[in-house]
């Protein structure tokens, strides 16, 4: 199964662990997920792996990963993370560069690219591209403003006066 893991800049996960491109990491013992989870683990859309790394605060690296045995699969339906899962073997295939992230993302669905930014910190030129780009997408361009550039009043709901009417 093809999917995305997230890193630190170091290509360390949260707990420390380092990885390598073009590496097989295995885990032994019972596959789950929780507090005590044991697993390496890794999501189908890079989108949903911004939620275990800051991207928004600083810079990570996100690959494109392998699962080589036995997986485990999760849904975090309070947050509406879906397709989560757990391998005992899994291949850190490519490290994406910021540009081959950034192009995948302006060829995508609404609600992909709405999370996307929502965790994703793009530079001022590349906020630009998807403003461009998504034009005629309100939701999206709402999600920018919102997420990107700190327009917190981007979703406050207008009062309308009855003489406006």
């Amino acid at each position: 199964m093809k999917g995305y893991k997230a890193f630190n800049a170091d290509m360390t996960n949260r707990y420390g662990a380092s990885y390598t491109e073009g590496s097989i990491y295995s885990v032994e013992g019972d596959l789950k997920f929780g507090i005590d989870g044991n697993g390496i683990h890794f999501c189908r859309r890079l989108e949903d792996t911004l939620r275990y790394v800051p991207a928004m605060e600083e810079e990570v690296q996100i690959a494109e990963v392998t699962s080589l045995g036995e997986v485990i699969e999760s849904y975090d339906e309070y947050y509406g993370y879906y397709d989560l899962y757990a391998a005992r073997d899994l291949k850190i295939d490519k490290v994406l560069d910021r540009s081959e992230i950034i192009t995948m993302y302006l060829n995508m669905e609404e609600e992909r690219v709405i999370r996307f930014v929502s965790g994703y910190r793009l530079t001022p030129e590349e906020i630009e591209l998807f403003k461009i780009r998504y034009s005629d997408n309100n939701r999206i361009i709402k999600a920018i403003m919102y997420y990107q550039e700190n327009n917190k009043t981007v979703y406050n709901k207008q009062k309308v006066k009855k003489g406006d009417l």
